[in-house]
């Protein structure tokens, strides 16, 4: 029996261990007792496999196996992995059984139609409890679907909280989450940074932002083609040597975030410039107190929500390319991240310099936010400002420090 509904008669694309990953990562980066729904389990998929994994004491997850699977198939694969998940996976004959749930994964990526894609949706959505999060993935390349790829986009543009483009997958897959109902500003505070399938890792503590391994990818293409066009000649060793400083730049180390709720935590590394309390009508009424930091393109460029919150709105502003670290930058393009919070408006702007004419903001309006998660980047060097409620914030840095993304503590609330 059929008990997930099928959307293309074309094969099922594999899901690889990071495609998963993606998939599941929701799931996983809840700290607070959680439910989920996996919707075209596959008990030997690696979906199962990592949302088993993502499991905590409090978690209940309910499975309801797809075209390539069957309940009795799944109980026997769980029962296996001992009594601890046993007692937290429910197992169900039909999709009809299932209660609402904070998570909804779809196991299996979309290859139908819109029209498919448009159904399956409607459906799940009555499975998702307030502001719950479905995730769903489908083939990335050129003329994968009949049309699944292009829904979900259209799906993304209206209720997108999150795009997950995982390229080591074969076929590569675009990861969806969408969200339909608001979540609520203080569940943030319990998430954990989630997995992003743009900082690939290197090694356990090292990982390298996906802007880098494609800047590397390119330089390196670029002498190959310049060493087979001239053979005789030394100038493709210029860009072959360029490739390690310019992946060097997009450099994505771990950082161990404080665990104090009070803390905030530095959005960039760098030196601070300023700190001071200002007005910004673009934020609201009342003060803000602002702390600057310089990046140079010495810095790790990787970008850290300071705090924990929904995203509110996300804006850029025009302007010049003035040196970051004078007061002229306060004029240079900017874009700027607004968050709700437990504790009043909270905003982080990328601002670009001299050199730095790229921004990415990888978390759009809906988000949660964990403190310390990556939200972008900044392409060379820059300066980021974060503005808190100047009533109910102190700074805990002077000018000049040196502080760390993620890691350093450049404010408390009060």
């Amino acid at each position: 029996m059929t008990q997930f509904p099928a959307v293309s008669a074309t094969p099922v694309p594999a899901v690889g261990t990071r495609a998963a990953r993606a998939l599941t990562a929701e799931f996983a980066r809840q700290n607070a007792a959680t439910t989920a729904l996996l919707v075209g389990a596959d008990h030997a998929s690696t979906v199962v496999a990592a949302v088993v994994e993502a499991l905590l004491p409090g978690d209940t997850l309910t499975l309801v196996a797809g075209e390539h699977s069957s309940a009795d198939l799944l109980r026997g694969h769980i029962t296996g992995l001992g009594s601890w998940v046993a007692d937290r996976v429910k197992i169900l004959e039909s999709l009809d059984e299932a209660q609402p749930a904070d998570v909804v994964i779809v196991g299996e990526p979309l290859t139908g139609t819109a029209e498919d894609t448009r159904g399956l949706i409607d459906r799940l959505a009555k499975y998702l409890n307030d502001g719950a999060v479905l995730s769903l993935a489908a083939p990335a390349g050129p003329g994968r679907t009949a049309g699944a790829a292009a829904e979900l986009f259209r799906q993304g543009s209206l209720f997108g909280v999150g795009s997950d483009l995982v390229v080591r997958n074969q076929p590569p897959l675009r990861v969806h989450k969408l969200r339909f109902t608001p979540a609520d500003v203080a569940s943030a505070a319990t998430l954990a940074p989630t997995f992003r399938t743009s900082s690939v890792p290197l090694t356990r503590t090292m990982h390298i932002d996906s802007n880098g391994v494609a800047a590397a990818g390119i330089a390196l293409g670029l002498a190959a083609l310049a060493r087979r066009a001239r053979p005789k000649s030394k100038l493709w060793l210029l860009p072959a040597l360029a490739a390690a400083p310019v992946a060097a730049f997009f450099r994505d180390p771990e950082r161990d975030v404080p665990g104090d709720p009070s803390a905030v935590v530095a959005a960039a590394d760098g030196k601070v410039l300023s700190v001071e309390r200002m007005r910004d009508d673009r934020f609201g009424p009342g003060e803000f107190l602002r702390i600057a930091v310089f990046l140079s393109v010495f810095d790790v460029h990787v970008n850290r929500s300071p705090v924990a919150g929904r995203v509110a709105d996300y804006f850029v502003e025009e302007g010049g390319f003035a040196n970051a670290a004078t007061a002229a930058a306060e004029h240079n393009v900017a874009a700027y991240t607004v968050l709700d919070t437990e504790h009043g408006t909270v905003a982080v702007a990328q601002r670009t310099g001299l050199i730095a004419r790229r921004i990415v903001q990888r978390a759009p309006v809906g988000t949660l936010v964990a403190k310390g998660e990556r939200f972008g980047l900044i392409r060379f060097g820059s300066r980021t400002d974060v503005y808190l409620p100047a009533d109910k914030a102190e700074a805990l840095v002077g000018v000049d420090e040196r502080v760390v993304g993620g890691a350093t503590v450049i404010a408390r609330w009060i």
